[in-house]
């Protein structure tokens, strides 16, 4: 199974589907992915995607004149995976951080690890991390994916992420265990009322509202199964 944002290295088989479906003008960009062996990036399913296939993004480092970069959208077949893993760790994204950004994530880094909080990096500096090509401008993010394992986690990670936004230009998501996803902004302003607001939800399949009493209760679940 493929989550979104994971990364995954496509098999010949796979670079030769995608690139007879790309555009003339798409054709040297997938060559070169190809070539260099970079990732891709697992999306939000489209609606017509056959249910054998995965659906991937490519997203095109910023040129010399830091003009806005191409995002080009891919399917490929499960079978046509070589490789597949999860966000990079935060440890694994650091080599990529610009210098003035260092000594906040290092702090962060720490303290998610002493917490046992799972935190993951996606978006520009997972991709600068992963293929060493220029991503971040002076507008970037550090986006994070905060994967909780129950409602406790689920409260430190947003005390720790609220404290490190003081420093870094955080963004990024919580991912319930089911996959669903919320800004993690977004609930952190919900949760000051409670019952009356719905907040946006994305997953592997659609986007959608629904109530953070919902996306509690998966905690619950989990420790029922376990």
């Amino acid at each position: 199974m493929t989550a979104r944002h994971d990364l995954v290295w496509l098999s010949d088989a796979g670079w030769d589907a995608a690139q007879q479906t790309a555009t003339p003008a798409q054709q040297p960009v997938l060559a070169h992915w190809r070539q260099a062996g970079w990732p891709a990036t697992v999306r939000r399913r489209d609606a017509d995607a056959a249910p054998d296939q995965v659906c991937l993004g490519l997203t095109l480092p910023i040129d010399d004149n830091g003009a806005a970069r191409m995002r080009l959208g891919l399917r490929c077949r499960h079978s046509e995976v070589a490789r597949r893993r999860r966000p990079l760790s935060l440890q694994e994204a650091a080599p990529a951080l610009p210098p003035a950004w260092r000594a906040a994530y290092a702090s962060l880094e720490r303290q998610a690890a002493l917490a046992r909080l799972d935190m993951r990096v996606y978006g520009s500096l997972a991709l600068q991390a992963a293929t060493g090509a220029p991503y971040l401008t002076a507008r970037s993010d550090i986006d994070l994916a905060f994967f909780p394992s129950d409602a406790v986690q689920l409260d430190d990670g947003l005390a720790l992420l609220d404290d490190a936004s003081r420093h870094l230009p955080l963004d990024g998501e919580i991912v319930f265990p089911s996959g669903q996803a919320v800004a993690w902004k977004e609930w952190r302003n919900a949760a000051s009322t409670p019952g009356r607001t719905k907040v946006l939800v994305k997953d592997i399949d659609r986007v959608l509202l629904a109530g953070p009493a919902d996306l509690l209760d998966e905690f619950t679940e989990r420790m029922c199964r376990t």
